[in-house]
């Protein structure tokens, strides 16, 4: 049970529904609370997909079927963050354009880079190897609800504090952003540097 718990948290921590709410900063403004939540669901299926799939399949994705080595996909994850860090940094947290489209469309843009990431997948590779299949499956989509469920409840509280304290909200997300592109960008330049010497060991 202790092992199931560990496992549940290690991702749960990596999807972090606190700072995955300053990410969705735009779709949250935009869009009313039936509307985030059916996109965010989306998103979370989406996620929980491809989360099974690797911790079904584990490093055989990488070896069989990408032909490629884990370390390429650090690398690259990396690069995209610390592009994505560098925007929080000069746009604040409504940097991720993409995010600013019509909710039909951006479930997908939500579940990658946003939910899916090399953190994440490398998690769900972990959880595969501690527990069966059929286990390790169920602890990943639980962690997806919890933070996906944890994110909407967020939304609520916002549009409750938002009506009385709006601009207390604006600033808040404003420097929560700002730390968030610091903590974005050292984790994807450790991300890169974990891929370099992975292939430099090899």
């Amino acid at each position: 049970m202790v092992g199931i718990i560990e496992s549940g948290t290690l991702l749960l921590a990596l999807l972090n529904p606190f700072l995955l709410i300053v990410y969705l900063v735009g779709p949250m403004k935009k869009l009313d609370q039936t509307q985030f939540r059916q996109v965010l669901i989306r998103a979370g299926i989406i996620a929980g997909i491809v989360f099974c799939c690797f911790t079904v399949l584990g490093d055989v994705i990488f070896s069989t079927i990408i032909q490629a080595e884990f370390a390429s996909f650090q690398m690259f994850g990396g690069l995209v963050f610390i592009i994505i860090g560098l925007q929080f940094v000069f746009k604040g947290p409504t940097a991720i354009e993409i995010l600013q489209g019509e909710a039909a469309h951006i479930s997908g843009a939500i579940a990658m880079p946003v939910l899916i990431g090399p953190g994440t997948i490398s998690a769900s590779v972990i959880i595969g190897k501690r527990h069966e299949p059929f286990l390790a499956c169920g602890i990943v989509l639980v962690a997806v609800f919890v933070s996906v469920a944890i994110v909407v409840l967020l939304k609520t509280l916002h549009d409750y504090v938002q009506v009385r304290r709006e601009a207390l909200i604006e600033r808040y997300i404003e420097i929560a952003g700002r730390i968030t592109a610091l903590y974005v960008g050292t984790v994807a330049v450790e991300m890169v540097m974990k891929g370099l010497k992975a292939w430099f060991d090899k």
